[in-house]
C-alpha cells in the first residue's frame, strides 16, 4: 500500500451519481462534518485512491491515518466518531433491527439498482425495474404507520433508502402517488430534510430537474 498523504481535514472520495457514496453523504451532511469531498469520475480515478484502496474503488473515506473503503462500515464509523445526532440506535436489539433493515435494502431493493444501471442485458434490466416497482408500492403501508422507515427518527437506514427513492426517474422505474401515497409521504419529508439538500451532488441535483 502507498504512503497516504497527511490531510488537515477529513476526505471522501465519492462517485457523484453513485448511490452507496450518496448514502455517506447523507451521512456527513446530518453530522455536518467538516470534509473535503473529492468528487471522482469513476472511469479516471486518481492514482492516489488506488494507493489507499486495495480494491480501487469508490467510495473511499480517510481519516488521517485511516482508510475506509466499504460505505456501510464508514457509516457506522461516522455515527461512532460524531455521536449527534445519532443515527443508530442506542439499544442492543434496537441496532440489530437496524443493521437487518440495511440488510435487506442491500438484499432486495440496491441489487436491482444495480442491476438496472450496470446490466447489458434488457430483459434482466427490465425484470429489475418491475421487480423494484412492485416491491416499493407493496410495502408503501409501512411509510404511513412512522415518519421514517420503521422509525419515529430519522436513521442510518432511511440514508441507505433515500438515494435509491431519489434516482427512481433515471432508473426508469415510474410510481403513481395513488399506487403509494405513503412511499410518496416519506419521499417529501426525507427529500426536504437540509441534510439530504446538501448531500447532493451535481449530478444527483440534476436526477430530478422538472
Amino acid at each position: 500500500m502507498g504512503v497516504i498523504a497527511k490531510r488537515s481535514s477529513m476526505t471522501f472520495f465519492s462517485d457523484g451519481e453513485d448511490h452507496y457514496s450518496h448514502r455517506v453523504r447523507i451521512v456527513l451532511a446530518e453530522k455536518a462534518v467538516t470534509v473535503d469531498i473529492i468528487d471522482v469520475d469513476p472511469f479516471n480515478k486518481p492514482e492516489e485512491l488506488a494507493d489507499i484502496n486495495p480494491y480501487n474503488e469508490l467510495p473511499a473515506l480517510v481519516d488521517r491515518e485511516l482508510v475506509l473503503y466499504e460505505p456501510n462500515v464508514m457509516m457506522e464509523y461516522l455515527d461512532e466518531r460524531f455521536p449527534h445526532p445519532p443515527l443508530l440506535p442506542v439499544y442492543p436489539v434496537a441496532r440489530a433491527d437496524s443493521r437487518l433493515y440495511m440488510y435487506r435494502i442491500q438484499r432486495d431493493w440496491a441489487v436491482l439498482v444495480d442491476t438496472i444501471l450496470t446490466s447489458k442485458d434488457r430483459d434482466a434490466v427490465e425484470t429489475a425495474q418491475k421487480e423494484l416497482r412492485e416491491s416499493l408500492i407493496s410495502v408503501s403501508p409501512i411509510f404511513e404507520e412512522k415518519p421514517y422507515f420503521m422509525s419515529e427518527e430519522f436513521t442510518i437506514v432511511d440514508c441507505c433508502l433515500a438515494p435509491i427513492l431519489w434516482r427512481l426517474p433515471v432508473l426508469g422505474v415510474g410510481i403513481e402517488k395513488s399506487q403509494a401515497p405513503g412511499l410518496y409521504k416519506y419521499m417529501d419529508l426525507v427529500f426536504e430534510r437540509e441534510s439530504f439538500k446538501e448531500s447532493l451532488s451535481e449530478a444527483e441535483q440534476e436526477m430530478r430537474l422538472d
